[in-house]
């Protein structure tokens, strides 16, 4: 074809389309709860009801806490932990350091394990009240789910800052209970502790900086990614068995997706999660838990057939959240895909992350990826 839109392909998502969207959702910051989250809800209910889906609004109670305080939290007691683990260690008490590593290292394992997944829905403060957006089309219950979170978060520091400064941290921590190990052992002396604590201080610091703000108009973060699952579900056949699932209060623990999936029970499911399509760069398949093969094998088939770059699977890296955690949790065969580079993860949660920076390229590419894989599931 000549002319016009080059990724209008008949039967694929146009740039034209995933740009429309992008200009819909990221005109603002839309934080969960907030009035531009209710607008770019309102614009994915009218798209999908124009597109022949049941809509239905979805809500749900939540506690902020955990969203809100648990990570930089986390950082802080990491920080103080270290350092008195240090300080302890480096005067000769290495049982006293160990004692205080273990203790720490438990709570902190304990307290995010029970934030995450039962404080999140349950903890009695900073209740809040969030809507997810549920469509479905087709006969009977849908055999497939497309996945994205509609809220944005900024914080002082990017994703990308976040994750190396928990990878980092957990080295730290290591490195402390091996040290500590081998001073009782007699086999280390304590001049290693300046080192190590200083390791976890630095690398705690952008952990416990994560406070959640609302500064971000969050394009790359989520919209892309809503945007994404709007050209796919509109580009799947009418009969398709395929339901829509549009997230709030992501940002805040996953709150969303675990008040969706508690409200199914046990009923799991398989799920495509969208998070994060920049313009450039590879798209990945990112999972937890044990590998979601016949998904990735889906996304890769697709990805060959459309004759694009093979997706790359990985496990989530260590401090990024997606609401394809959740549903892993709820029994459910999930993976969040994702498109970009380093630069993409350098832009997220920041004020750069914003429509100047997207042409809506990566969404029409994915989105035609994604309806691919879908319609093979869905097969």
């Amino acid at each position: 074809m000549t002319g016009g839109d080059p990724s209008a392909v008949a039967g694929r998502p146009s740039r034209d389309a995933a740009r429309a969207h992008l200009e819909a959702l990221a005109g603002a910051a839309r934080p969960a709860g907030g009035a531009a989250e209710a607008r770019a809800r309102d614009h994915c209910a009218r798209t999908l009801r124009a597109l022949g889906y049941a809509v239905a609004e979805r809500p749900f109670e939540y506690s902020a806490l955990p969203g809100r305080f648990g990570t930089p939290l986390g950082g802080v007691v990491s920080i103080i932990a270290l350092t008195v683990a240090g300080h302890v260690g480096y005067n000769g008490a290495p049982g006293t350091s160990l004692a205080v590593l273990v203790g720490a290292a438990a709570a902190l394992l304990a307290g995010g394990a029970w934030m995450a997944r039962r404080g999140v829905l349950t903890a009695p403060l900073l209740r809040a009240r969030g809507v997810n957006l549920e469509a479905r089309r087709g006969a009977g219950e849908p055999r497939l789910w497309l996945v994205a979170h509609l809220d944005s978060k900024s914080q002082p520091v990017s994703i990308a800052v976040r994750a190396l400064g928990v990878s980092l941290s957990i080295v730290a921590w290591c490195a402390a209970l091996v040290l500590a190990a081998l001073q009782l052992a007699g086999r280390a002396g304590g001049a290693a502790w300046p080192s190590v604590s200083l390791l976890g201080m630095v690398a705690g610091l952008p952990v416990a900086l994560s406070v959640v703000g609302s500064r971000s108009p969050g394009a790359l973060d989520n919209a892309s990614g809503v945007a994404t699952v709007l050209l796919t579900a509109a580009t799947l056949p009418p009969s398709a068995p395929v339901g829509v699932l549009l997230t709030s209060a992501e940002e805040l623990g996953l709150a969303g997706a675990r008040a969706w999936v508690a409200a199914r029970g046990a009923r799991g499911g398989v799920a495509l999660n969208c998070d994060g399509v920049d313009d450039d760069g590879r798209v990945m398949c990112m999972y937890t838990r044990r590998p979601p093969r016949r998904l990735l094998d889906a996304v890769a088939r697709a990805a060959r057939a459309l004759g694009a770059p093979d997706p790359r699977p990985r496990r989530l890296l260590p401090g990024i959240l997606t609401d394809g955690v959740a549903l892993a949790d709820g029994g459910w065969e999930a993976i969040t895909v994702s498109r970009g580079n380093v630069r993409t993860l350098l832009r997220i949660h920041g004020r750069r992350d914003s429509l100047a920076a997207l042409d809506g390229r990566g969404v029409a590419e994915t989105g035609a990826l994604l309806a691919e894989a879908a319609t093979a599931l869905l097969l």
